[in-house]
């Protein structure tokens, strides 16, 4: 994870690895949560709060959320992320501020623009009571001087479709009706009050019980961990922790693209409109906020993720899959059971990195001899990559693509704008790919190094990579023996065209 508190991270990612350990221990009770919180908060001052019983609080909480609860002990709430209330409670309540630009002038203009009596004389600038104000923006409107501010919250600037406001004690809350689960509020919020529901603890519960687990890794993985770090070092890391095999999640790529591809060619002939489906976060926001469009646009083909968890479950019946990438969204995925086969269980590289030194395990460097994608089922992680390989596929079957209209999205408002547009019947192309994180996937919120340091290091690792065709590499596998659909039912007429 990207962020510039390294204090926050580190205690974050402390309790996971020490909540993981107990987990491989079989030592996660009560007793032992107890005595954890105090190891890690052993007072008697406190270090990164007012003091020391609400830190362990905060550690509490964060146990909670490490063993896929809800932080305050409830069962209600089913969304992914949640916000941890007593972390909240640092953030300042008021939107409306002055500024030392203040004059105290005469005029009284913000003064008297004030219907609810918020704003009085100070000893050196008017003040605003937060009790009081209502947030409508007709002080700073006013102020000749520009002397408001507003200061817009952290979590609530990041979120793309308006989910969080704040009760009257100013602590956040979640609509969960509108939240797309993308988790950039968790990761711009400077006080960590916002996490995710981690599934380590049931991983290992799975690994310990002898149930055959199985690691599918993301195409943006390649580049998160310098340019040392290939697939296979990956895959020998996931064997070294008990897991049965690994992955590489861009076959699934190469799967989503050759399906995805026949339905564009049948909606290009019917003169229909069609959006991309593996972005998770891009999927809540079409199904949440234009539900519409949702029933009439999207493709119906399953996500990689979902396409490589369908291929293990078919090859090993009973299996447990687990999805590593950048991605907070993947989470809610695959906790919908809707989509049959899917991933039992997502985890970010922060999460990943926790399981490995509650192992006590390095990656190191190996060589790239393990492939298993196409260059452009590798390249779904970026921006641009899912329609590149979609239009891969149609070239490669002898279709004329110079016709095709498309449009690639990344990022939240261009997503919205995007599909407004469509909702609006005033879209132009044919295609949209959308992605909501900037840059794609390997942009991710949980991403593990900055995208320039990510970009140079997997550059590198892709010009390894050989250039096999889409259609060529998934002839090596069963696909028909599995649902590339989202309903799970299996298409006789896809079978025969893939087989051309």
């Amino acid at each position: 994870m990207v962020t510039n508190d390294a204090t926050l991270v580190r205690l974050k990612h402390r309790i996971m690895e020490d909540v993981a350990r107990l987990a491989w221990e079989g030592k996660l009770d009560a007793e032992n949560k107890q005595e954890l919180i105090y190891t890690i908060i052993p007072g008697p001052m406190a270090t990164y709060r007012c003091c020391v019983y609400k830190e362990r609080e905060l550690v509490k909480q964060r146990i909670r959320l490490s063993e896929a609860r809800n932080p305050d002990g409830t069962t209600d709430s089913e969304n992914i992320v949640q916000v941890i209330r007593p972390a909240c409670e640092e953030c300042p309540l008021s939107a409306y501020t002055v500024t030392d630009n203040c004059r105290l002038c005469m005029g009284k203009a913000c003064i008297n623009s004030c219907k609810f009596g918020a704003i009085s004389i100070g000893e050196n600038r008017t003040r605003i009571d937060p009790n009081k104000c209502k947030e409508c923006g007709m002080c700073a409107k006013a102020c000749p001087y520009g002397a408001i501010a507003h200061l817009v919250r952290p979590c609530k600037k990041a979120c793309p479709v308006g989910a969080i406001t704040y009760d009257d004690n100013g602590i956040c809350m979640i609509d969960e009706k509108k939240c797309i689960q993308c988790g950039h509020c968790i990761h711009s919020c400077p006080f960590g009050a916002i996490g995710s529901k981690t599934y380590l603890v049931n991983i290992i519960n799975d690994i310990r019980a002898g149930k055959e687990v199985y690691a599918m890794v993301a195409p943006a993985t390649e580049g998160q961990f310098g340019g040392d770090i290939t697939m296979k070092s990956m895959k020998e890391a996931f064997l070294k922790m008990g897991f049965a095999d690994m992955v590489e999640v861009g076959l699934g790529g190469d799967m989503t693209a050759a399906y995805e591809s026949l339905e564009w060619a049948e909606a290009k002939e019917k003169g229909e409109k069609m959006t991309t489906s593996c972005c998770p976060a891009f999927m809540n926001m079409i199904k949440k906020h234009f539900p519409k469009q949702y029933a009439e646009n999207v493709s119906q083909t399953v996500s990689p993720m979902c396409a490589i968890s369908r291929y293990l479950k078919t090859l090993h019946p009973g299996c447990v899959t687990v999805f590593l990438g950048p991605c907070i969204a993947k989470k809610s995925e695959a906790a919908d059971k809707s989509i049959p086969g899917n991933a039992d269980y997502a985890i970010t590289y922060g999460e990943f990195r926790a399981l490995l030194r509650s192992k006590n395990i390095d990656l190191v460097k190996e060589d790239n001899s393990y492939q298993e994608s196409s260059i452009w089922g590798k390249r779904f992680a970026t921006s641009g990559g899912v329609a590149a390989a979609v239009l891969e596929c149609m070239k490669e079957r002898g279709q004329d693509i110079s016709d095709i209209k498309f449009v690639q999205v990344a990022g939240g408002q261009e997503c919205k704008t995007t599909l407004t547009m469509l909702k609006a019947g005033r879209l132009k192309e044919d295609f949209v790919e959308g992605m909501i994180c900037e840059g794609g996937c390997v942009g991710g919120p949980s991403k593990h190094r900055s995208e320039i340091e990510i970009k140079k290091a997997r550059e590198g690792l892709l010009k390894l990579a050989d250039g096999r065709k889409v259609l060529e590499n998934i002839k090596d596998y069963p696909m028909d023996k599995f649902s590339m659909y989202r309903d799970g039912h299996m298409d006789e007429e896809c079978k025969v065209e893939l087989a051309k």
